[in-house]
């Protein structure tokens, strides 16, 4: 038997019709959960969802219990059994022959699972995989992969294929959506951002290292399509790809529109006695994976191409993360084509952080043996190296369209940010790629606005005539919050659209009685990063 689920189009069409019948969806799960389950579910604490979801005793329908959407969240997001018979009524279609020769349950006799109560000869259905539902605003798709340690109740193995996690769904909300004719999901894993793609890209190519990983990127990928062939649209299914192969090897020559990768990032030791999960570890040492794929990635683009990654970074002591990543972009711009780089810093954290954070994944309890060893390792390691922090952010890459010098925007942002940011990034990237093409004289001849997001705060002492703060913030995108002075405060306040930011800045250099040159160079560099996070538009 498979131990990765098998595409078999017409079973997953009638898999598909009874997930959604059971309304076994992001939404439907919610519901029959509640917040309470849920939000404990999302801390990986899997007990009220499993009292949620106790079928009755004993079984109110020879068919099952009534609650479809309950059966399916204990079977296949929990891992734990439940009867064969409430199988069979919750997937009334596909029935559990199909599940079984879809790969994703077996049949077990005489097993019982947490608050089960069947007789001992009733047959268990099994999940073989985790299988949940997952989506964006247009689709509702569902996403296989290896049962998760909550459903294992202990280490993991080492080639696991992950599922829908933080890295997942940050990297699908910071990416830009145009429409591209190429795109490619280096190092896909279960498939989720190939998912996305299929909305907007014309022809799609999948990489994994991991034979596993691109059996179950197959399946989600087969398992989606069946929404459009259903729709009687076939022709809009993109045409995939899915190579085997270590990070650019399998599409050298080639070129994309858009390249997304959550790449092996975890900065893991080289130590023999620990197992080193394929999902998370590329096989390098510290953050080399990220550093050669960041080197590498311009080989793959087209002139305007953007390249979008997730990663760490370490930060040896006395340096800080900006001059590191400056170090990386002078290094791929000797080695290969120069790009545009905007890294966005979303998490800083010292070695023993870190070391908590990843000894704990893969199931390792903390207090264990095993854990013990693993934090130690991790810090003995970065201590080989000085690190004192590590960095966690997301990568913007775009190769410049014509023949210009790159930008470089090195940012940080710990603070919530919008959902999505997609948007955001793709404004900001038009911002800045506009404001390098065009001198500081055509940035003043344009009417700039204040963006519909942006607000002031003034703060004074109390009884004080004028404020001795103000503050400009930004609702959306990365959340900007800027100290203004006088000038740029005076210019905010005429930026509506009508006055050039040149005859604005003469009229308060007039109005104050300074020097225009001397008022244009205190607030053009100010202006021009407010145009490049959108708080001028």
């Amino acid at each position: 038997m498979s131990d990765t689920p098998v595409v078999d189009e017409r079973l997953l069409a009638l898999l598909r019709a009874d997930l959604t019948a059971a309304a076994f969806t992001v939404d439907g799960v919610a519901a029959r959960l509640g917040p309470v389950a849920s939000a404990a579910l999302h801390r990986e604490q899997p007990l009220p969802a499993l009292l949620a979801t106790e079928p009755p005793t004993p079984p109110t329908l020879s068919g099952g219990h009534g609650d479809a959407c309950g059966v399916l969240i204990r079977l296949f997001t929990l891992g734990r059994p439940v009867a064969a018979a409430a199988l069979a009524g919750v997937l009334p279609t596909l029935g559990v022959e199909g599940a079984v020769a879809l790969g994703l349950v077996r049949l077990e006799g005489g097993r019982a699972g947490f608050g089960a109560a069947q007789p001992a000869g009733d047959r268990q259905a099994v999940a073989t995989c985790d299988l949940r539902p997952y989506g964006d605003d247009a689709h509702d798709w569902w996403v296989a992969s290896d049962l998760s340690e909550l459903a294992v109740g202990g280490p993991l193995r080492a080639d696991h294929v992950l599922g829908i996690g933080g890295a997942s769904t940050t990297l699908a909300s910071w990416t830009v959506r145009r429409p591209v004719e190429r795109a490619l999901d280096l190092g896909t894993g279960c498939g989720v951002q190939a998912l996305h793609l299929t909305g907007h890209a014309g022809f799609i190519v999948g990489t994994d290292i991991s034979q596993r990983a691109l059996a179950y990127a197959a399946f989600n990928l087969a398992l989606a399509a069946t929404e459009r062939r259903e729709a009687d649209r076939p022709d809009a299914v993109p045409p995939l790809d899915l190579l085997a192969g270590d990070l650019l090897d399998p599409v050298a020559g080639q070129q994309f529109s858009l390249v997304v990768s959550n790449p092996p990032f975890v900065i893991t030791p080289r130590d023999e006695d620990l197992t080193l999960y394929e999902y998370r570890d590329g096989g390098r040492a510290g953050d080399t994976l990220v550093r050669s794929l960041v080197r590498q990635v311009g080989a793959v683009l087209e002139p305007g191409g953007i390249a979008q990654l997730l990663g760490n970074w370490e930060v040896p002591a006395g340096r800080t993360w900006r001059e590191v990543w400056g170090e990386w972009l002078d290094e791929q711009a000797r080695e290969g084509v120069a790009l545009d780089a905007w890294v966005v810093q979303r998490e800083s954290q010292d070695p023993a952080e870190y070391a908590e954070l990843w000894a704990r994944d893969g199931g390792a309890q903390p207090g264990s043996e095993a854990h013990s060893r693993m934090y130690a390792a991790w810090l003995r390691d970065f201590a080989a190296r000085d690190v004192e922090r590590v960095g966690f952010g997301v990568v913007t890459l775009q190769r410049p369209a014509t023949d210009r010098p790159p930008w470089r925007s090195l940012d940080e942002a710990y603070g919530p940010v919008a959902a999505p940011m997609g948007p955001a990034v793709d404004a900001g990237l038009r911002a800045r790629t506009w404001l390098a093409e065009h001198p500081d004289d055509e940035v003043l001849d344009v009417a700039w606005s204040c963006a519909a997001d942006v607000t002031e705060e003034r703060h004074g002492r109390p009884g004080a005539e004028d404020p001795s703060v103000i503050l400009v913030r930004q609702g959306g995108g990365l959340g900007r919050v800027v100290r203004a002075g006088t000038l740029l405060a005076a210019y905010l306040g005429v930026a509506d659209g009508e006055l050039t930011a040149r005859a604005a800045l003469e009229a308060i250099a007039t109005v104050l009685e300074l020097d225009p040159a001397d008022v244009r160079a205190e607030v053009l560099p100010q202006l021009r990063d407010l145009v490049a996070d959108g708080l001028l538009v």
